[in-house]
């Protein structure tokens, strides 16, 4: 849908409110609910643009920055995995024994979008990219990973049970949002 100067896709949901997004590939994506009219979420996209125009100059200034980073080869990857396969499962065991978690199985994986993941089935995916990370980052993604196996949201009682674990995890995400783009657009290319 064209709006004003914008492209604007729109996807329709059950959701409760409007949101607009930027995408990595410079799209200007908005959610919004099933009933919201067109001529609505055009007023809205409007009302928006000094926003929309900001955070797409942020995200071209962030994709031209990635496009500049050393990209990670096979061989490194492979490294990392291998590092990872050692080092993750044991801090995996170590939280899951001392705060009662059960799980089943652990994955090590080459995730270009995700640091790590939580199945229904209690199974639990890291990304091999975590290795690149300080340790209380490493920690932070395992102890998140294990609330899941609690709490399969991000509600306020998951964020008090990790909290409850690491009373300092906001500095790993911290960590994360300054540092995790550069490292995961390094695997894309």
């Amino acid at each position: 849908m064209k709006v004003g100067k914008y492209d604007v896709y729109i996807r329709r949901s059950k959701r409760k409110s409007v949101s607009i997004k930027i995408t990595t590939d410079l799209q200007i994506m908005v959610y919004a609910p099933l009933f919201v009219k067109d001529s609505e979420i055009e007023k809205i996209v409007l009302s928006k643009s000094k926003w929309i125009d900001e955070h797409m100059l942020k995200m071209q200034n962030r994709i031209e920055e990635q496009s500049k980073l050393k990209k990670i080869s096979f061989e490194e990857v492979q490294e990392l995995a291998d590092k990872a396969v050692e080092y993750i499962p044991k801090r995996v065991e170590y939280f899951a024994q001392k705060y009662g978690f059960a799980y089943n199985r652990i994955t090590i994986k080459n995730l270009v979008s995700r640091w790590g993941s939580c199945s229904t089935k209690c199974n639990l995916n890291f990304n091999c990219l975590l290795m690149l990370t300080p340790d209380y980052v490493i920690d932070y993604i395992v102890v998140h990973e294990l609330c899941h196996l609690r709490e399969m949201n991000h509600s306020p009682k998951f964020w008090a049970e990790v909290e409850s674990i690491l009373s300092d995890y906001k500095k790993a995400e911290l960590w994360l949002k300054q540092n995790g783009g550069n490292l995961i657009a390094r695997m894309r290319g």
